[in-house]
């Protein structure tokens, strides 16, 4: 059977880390795809390709055309139509598919959390009367806050937001995690913060936010995830134990 190739469409830690553990076996062959939507992508331990693929189409042919076993889904949590492209994909393709997810973040005591579908369900939820918004959402979920612009929001985001959104009220901060509980209360001081509308990612680079929130009192809008197409895991350790089921050591090394 040779060795076995596979592909990772990355753009997380986590999707990093399991390249690099599979950089240092001697089993597999590993290509890391990246979206190339972050100007300045973290360097990778293995072979990296820059841009999307064309649709699920493109991939399926792509995946044959490599002669490739399995992909794996590493994007965010919350890149819902590459996801979607992937699963679909695999199944065109034939090849074994799974999707490494980080935990999701949990409500603890103090949290005042409304659960929401979407960002722009979460801008109507705001309200009519105007607020002081943290958009903790990425650039792209950022213009939803035109169909409400009664409010005063700040974004962040870790590239600018495409084009200056068409609010009279905003101010963008350029900035990437981790953040600390310290500036995140600061931040939320300074701009008078009374609600924040954030994804539910995981993690800890940003989860800052999420305990200022819990200390401050303050409001927050979590946007839930989709549920994965393929079968899914939450560690970098669980994906390598996942590979080694699915292709079983003796069956990579052509014995």
């Amino acid at each position: 059977m040779g060795r076995l190739r596979i592909l990772i469409l990355g753009g997380t830690g986590e999707a990093r880390l399991l390249a690099e553990a599979l950089a240092a076996r001697d089993d597999c062959d590993v290509l890391l795809s990246l979206a190339g939507r972050t100007e300045k992508p973290a360097v990778q331990p293995v072979q990296v390709r820059i841009g999307g693929f064309g649709g699920a189409m493109a991939l399926a042919d792509f995946l044959k055309a490599g002669s490739y076993g399995l992909l794996i889904d590493a994007t965010h949590p919350f890149a819902e139509r590459i996801s979607k492209n992937a699963a679909v994909a695999a199944e065109t393709a034939a090849v074994a598919a799974i999707a490494l997810r980080r935990p999701e973040w949990q409500r603890l005591p103090g949290d005042r959390w409304r659960e929401i579908q979407s960002i722009p369900a979460a801008i109507e939820a705001l309200g009519q009367s105007p607020r002081h918004v943290f958009l903790a959402t990425g650039r792209q979920g950022a213009h939803h806050a035109e169909a409400a612009p009664q409010h005063h929001y700040l974004i962040r985001s870790v590239d600018p937001v495409e084009r200056p959104l068409r609010l009279a009220n905003a101010e963008y901060i350029l900035d990437r995690g981790p953040f600390t509980l310290e500036s995140e209360c600061t931040l939320l001081r300074q701009h008078h913060i009374d609600v924040i509308i954030a994804k539910n990612s995981g993690g800890t680079a940003t989860y800052a936010k999420i305990e200022s929130a819990r200390l401050l009192g303050i409001e927050v809008m979590m946007v839930a995830r989709a549920p994965t197409m393929v079968a899914s895991v939450e560690t970098v350790e669980a994906a390598l134990a996942a590979i080694d089921h699915l292709f079983p050591p003796a069956m990579k090394r052509g014995v």
